[in-house]
């Protein structure tokens, strides 16, 4: 029995062996598995010529033992007519014998083994006298014309002819060959021949080289394999061409939607010149119509809204600068007024100054949907920025504000403005919804990347709802008091404004166990991914299996059109 070091010593040799197969193989099969799985049509081909090759080799086996047995039999049955006629004229010739003849036995000897030379189609004759029979002083015991046939009768075979219960006995041997030194099949049949006058029985052994037979079996094999390839090639590219065709109108239809994609609207698939497939084409064209118009449909009314909302913004900028003055010559003679009328003063002022942010807002977010955003960027310490906001919002926070700083001193090419916007807003959010619990802020980078998250231990959100967060004038708790204030555009913006350098902001969040909003982003405009260098579930949470929220690993930049501007 096997002790459990010695198992786990196994275990680990063959893990050892699995991993090495794989770092050897993935170069060589990967570029192989993945054209494999991405192309129909190789797989039909292959498919196809798996099934044609296996049905090829059933048919051509079937045909080989099919011709090899027929080839053999009518051999071996020329052999036994061939041994039979020659036994026969022997035994003829010996019954013809005059038995008071008792000077000529020698010369009968000699008659029979001319006789079975000249009959036989065969040079190879071996007879001699059947063992453990009386000394016949007259004719000799035996003779042979091939010492390799003498060499070919077995014990068995002697034995069988001994027996005498049948005229022929035949067996399959190798067949040496003396003077090229090999070896080829053949077949001895075995007879045997009765003497008079006390001569005894003698065995008559005759040999067949089937080397011509093998040799016409071989020919056959050969032509067979040359015909096979030749039948494989012709339906290789057979497959080929009707797979070309018969994939030809897909290919078309790919190469339409992926031109649909990349923005030519006016691409449409031709007719392929099938009932079916003309059908499809004329039906996806249809759609693609339908799918053009209802486009620039919603691009007009986009174009629209955020003409009107750019429009309107400006337009209100005016009475809210009139307003806002109003409101100043209120707030400098509310010491004269009353209580109630001093509130107003405050309400009113209150208002207009989160009016003011809404406007800001609303024309900032009409900047990110018409494309016409500038990023200016400089070197950046984000962990002096981050230190700066925090500084700004702890007096507004009924808890503690910690920063950990554990990377990122490295300046990152930024726009500290948008990035400033974000992180103000995900603290903001932190002392909003902490619930009066300590936040965290935490500073992190690799080589690739600069990661920023804010841990809050609030009310939390569902999952359902942390999929709403980034969406525009959403609140999870619209019944929620708001403390700092905010136009339900912040998240919005804030998102947008990571996704111009080019970062990710992603949330996590759990009922009662608080929400960590992340910031990432790369160090250079050439990294297209990228692995955060913080988590995005906090470390202190017990990670549920199926959880939709628990995803991580690489981080794949997103695609924004922005112009940079360097400041000097």
């Amino acid at each position: 029995m096997s002790s459990p070091h010695g198992r786990s010593r196994l275990g680990l040799r063959l893990r050892r062996l699995h991993l090495r197969w794989v770092r050897i193989s993935q170069p060589l099969l990967g570029p192989f598995r993945a054209r494999w799985r991405r192309s129909l049509m190789l797989r039909t081909m292959a498919i196809t010529a798996l099934i044609t090759g296996f049905m090829i080799l059933v048919s051509g086996i079937y045909l080989l033992t099919s011709i090899g047995d027929d080839l053999y039999s009518s051999r071996r049955d020329r052999a036994l007519q061939d041994s039979a006629r020659a036994t026969l004229a022997a035994q003829r010739e010996i019954d013809a014998f005059d038995t008071t003849d008792r000077g000529g036995i020698s010369s009968l000897f000699t008659s029979v083994r001319q006789t079975v030379q000249n009959t036989s189609e065969s040079s190879m004759i071996y007879v001699r006298r059947q063992p453990g029979q009386a000394p016949f002083s007259e004719g000799s015991d035996d003779f042979m014309t091939s010492s390799t046939l003498v060499k070919s009768v077995t014990p068995d075979l002697a034995a069988a002819v001994a027996s005498g219960e049948e005229e022929q006995y035949w067996q399959p041997v190798a067949i040496q060959n003396e003077t090229e030194g090999t070896s080829g099949p053949g077949i001895v049949v075995a007879s045997s021949l009765s003497f008079p006058s006390g001569a005894g029985t003698y065995d008559l052994f005759i040999g067949y080289d089937l080397t011509d037979t093998q040799d016409t079996l071989g020919f056959i094999q050969r032509t067979l394999a040359i015909a096979a390839i030749i039948l494989m090639l012709f339906i290789g590219v057979l497959v080929w061409t009707m797979s070309r065709i018969v994939f030809r109108p897909i290919r078309a239809a790919a190469d339409t939607s992926r031109r649909l994609a990349s923005g030519e609207s006016e691409a449409r698939m031709s007719m392929q010149n099938d009932e079916h497939f003309d059908e499809m084409s004329v039906n996806f064209n249809d759609m693609a119509d339908t799918l053009q118009a209802r486009i620039q449909e919603l691009d007009h009314l986009s174009e629209m809204q955020q003409r009107f909302v750019s429009d309107v913004s400006h337009e209100l900028r005016t009475p809210l600068t009139t307003i806002r003055l109003a409101s100043e010559v209120l707030r400098g003679q509310s010491d004269g007024l009353e209580p109630a009328q001093a509130r107003a003063v405050e309400v009113l002022g209150t208002q207009v100054d989160r009016f003011e942010v809404l406007l800001g807002d609303l024309l900032e977010i009409s900047r990110y949907d018409a494309g016409r955003v500038t990023l200016e960027t400089e070197p950046t310490n984000l962990v002096k920025l981050v230190q700066g906001v925090v500084d700004g919002l702890q007096p507004l926070s009924a808890s503690l504000i910690e920063v950990r700083p554990l990377g990122g001193y490295a300046p990152v090419d930024v726009d500290a403005r948008r990035i400033r916007r974000i992180v103000s807003n995900l603290v903001g959010n932190a002392v909003e919804h902490g619930e009066g619990h300590p936040i965290v802020v935490t500073i992190d980078s690799n080589a690739a990347a600069v990661a920023i998250s804010v841990r809050d231990w609030g009310v939390g959100m569902r999952t359902e709802d942390v999929e709403h967060a980034f969406d525009r004038f959403w609140r999870a708790d619209p019944s929620r008091k708001r403390t700092l204030g905010g136009t339900g555009l912040g998240l919005a913006i804030a998102r947008e404004d990571a996704a111009v350098h080019g970062g990710l902001l992603e949330a996590w969040s759990r009922p009662g166990e608080g929400s960590n909003f992340r910031l990432t982003l790369p160090r250079g405009d050439d990294t297209a991914e990228f692995v955060s260098p913080l988590p995005l579930i906090p470390e202190d949470v017990v990670v549920e299996s199926g959880d939709p929220q628990a995803t991580g690993g690489w981080l794949r930049r997103p695609k924004r059109r922005v112009s940079k501007a360097r400041k000097p």
